[in-house]
């Protein structure tokens, strides 16, 4: 069983950026596919980006050209770079893992392991 903590949330006013990492448990994580989504009050969860286990990349359409994904499989970690923050950013992020190479997908049903998610809040 993967274990993924996230971190890197907090507060910020819009126009602000963020770091967030998430760290796996295991050596494994280099041979993953792994993605990040996020969930606003009283909304359903959204896929954000996924990065496969040779860099490539795929983003949501409200995200391209602000956000920006990253992964050190020597430390076991993805991050997500998060900037020109908006309002409409506010939300609970997770990060997630899919036991597999290459294949990228915006579904949550293909993702095999969650971590608890670290809040972001913009304020205007």
């Amino acid at each position: 069983q993967v274990q993924l903590v996230e971190s890197g949330g907090g507060s910020v006013q819009a126009g602000g950026s963020l770091r967030l990492a998430c760290t796996a448990s295991e050596r494994t994580f280099g041979y993953y596919v792994m993605g990040w989504f996020r969930q606003a009050p009283g909304k359903e969860r959204e896929f954000v980006v996924a990065i496969s286990a040779s860099g490539t990349t795929d983003y949501a359409d409200t995200v391209k050209g602000r956000f920006n994904i990253s992964r050190d499989n020597a430390k076991n970690t993805v991050y997500l770079q998060v900037n020109i923050l908006q309002p409409g950013d506010t939300a609970v992020y997770y990060c997630a893992a899919d036991r597999q190479l290459y294949i990228l997908s915006q579904l949550m049903s293909e993702y095999d392991y969650w971590g608890q998610g670290t809040q972001v809040t913009v304020s205007s």
